[in-house]
């Protein structure tokens, strides 16, 4: 009997024993290869407080922004990354900032395009995705960032290839429309009704293929950096008018009413005047295609007390699917609805505006009802005595 117990008990106690060693094991395991991934990867992880202070970063964090860990650690975001959109306009302390948006959002943004690094000469760009997560029931937020050189020097080759391509295009289109108008004003003979109507119909052709044209030079301009506002002092009423004025024809033939609603005195911008015409008249021209015959498009400018002005853009037409309300400002996006493949259209006139917008240290978004309208909303700063032309 001693012996049967004495052999009992090695075997309880080793039983024992061997179960918290096995789950050790296990959590070990589950916890490991994650932790070599952060260290080894060549992405970019920094981990920041709800205060934009870091918490922690990897070692191609550190290589990434020129910092190394103990004296990144504790210090503001501001002084780490320096976040700046792709026209290098510093996103930090605005509401463009991306950690702001996804502790105000509650949710992930995903591939954000981005130049990061404070230091001077060590910035790059890279494509960001950062994710909200709970540490001891405090919010924290992880920044991802993989650095997008090889891709930039590529994507840089087929900007220089299209931007070559518009610009020999953009001659000879404008020499077709140039004659056309000559022919339309009778200046070769006296036309009939029916070549009066297929040279309109060609002249309005040729004009969308500028438009394109000059939209995609727009585009690449501003992705190599040479895109700049010339800020000035700038009458919004003024402003409004003339982009009414020019696009009467095309409301007039969609059967759509165009109002304006400008507070007095009118608010008076410190903007560049061709650029935020541009910023109206793609908005515009939006929502007259996607207003049905007999609705109304308005525009509103009403001054804001955080020395802003807020300019709207409303229709009563056929709303943005709710599926299609992330992408609306990403580049030669197409909605599958049929109302859209009624209109046409090549997914540059929202980005546009956004990167306009943007440049003038605004903000731009929407808000939209199924088969009731959709509302474009964008601010411009206002002109102060200060502000030099």
């Amino acid at each position: 009997m001693r012996n049967r117990t004495q052999h009992e008990k090695p075997g309880v106690v080793e039983a024992q024993s061997a179960a918290p060693v096995e789950e050790d094991t296990s959590v070990s395991a589950s916890r490991h290869p994650l932790e070599q991934l952060i260290a080894n990867t060549a992405d970019a992880v920094i981990a920041l407080d709800q205060h934009f202070h870091v918490c922690s970063l990897n070692p191609a964090a550190s290589e990434t922004i020129d910092w190394a860990s103990e004296a990144a650690v504790g210090r503001e975001c501001q002084e780490v990354l320096k976040c700046r959109n792709l026209n290098r306009m510093v996103l930090c302390g605005t509401s463009s900032c991306p950690l702001v948006k996804v502790l105000q959002q509650k949710r992930s943004l995903n591939n954000e395009e981005l130049i990061i690094g404070a230091e001077p000469g060590r910035s790059c760009e890279v494509s960001a995705s950062v994710t909200l997560i709970e540490v001891d029931d405090e919010p924290q937020v992880i920044f991802m960032a993989r650095n997008m050189a090889a891709v930039k020097v590529a994507s840089q080759v087929r900007a220089n290839f299209v931007s070559m391509v518009s610009h020999e295009l953009r001659t000879p289109l404008n020499s077709v429309h140039g004659f056309i108008d000559l022919l339309l004003q009778g200046h070769m003979g006296e036309l009939n009704d029916e070549q009066h109507m297929y040279l309109s119909y060609a002249e309005e052709g040729v004009q969308q293929l500028i438009s394109i044209v000059e939209d995609i030079l727009f585009m690449t301009r501003s992705d190599s950096g040479q895109f700049d506002i010339k800020q000035q002092e700038v009458n919004v009423r003024v402003l409004v008018r003339q982009v009414i004025n020019s696009l009467k024809p095309q409301a007039f033939k969609a059967g759509v009413e165009v109002l304006k609603d400008i507070s007095s005195p009118s608010p008076i911008l410190f903007a560049d005047p061709q650029r935020i015409k541009q910023v109206l008249n793609n908005l515009l021209t939006n929502a007259i295609k996607f207003t049905p015959p007999g609705g109304t498009v308005t525009i509103r400018a009403r001054q804001q007390a955080n020395e802003c002005v807020l300019v709207s853009v409303s229709d009563t037409g056929c709303g943005i699917p709710q599926e299609d309300r992330t992408h609306v400002f990403e580049r030669f996006y197409q909605s599958n609805n049929g109302q859209q493949s009624k209109v046409g259209g090549y997914g540059l006139g929202l980005t546009i505006a956004k990167l306009i917008v943007e440049q003038h240290d605004g903000n731009i978004s929407f808000e939209s009802d199924l088969d009731k309208g959709t509302t474009f909303f964008f601010t411009v700063p206002l002109y102060r005595k200060q502000d030099k032309t």
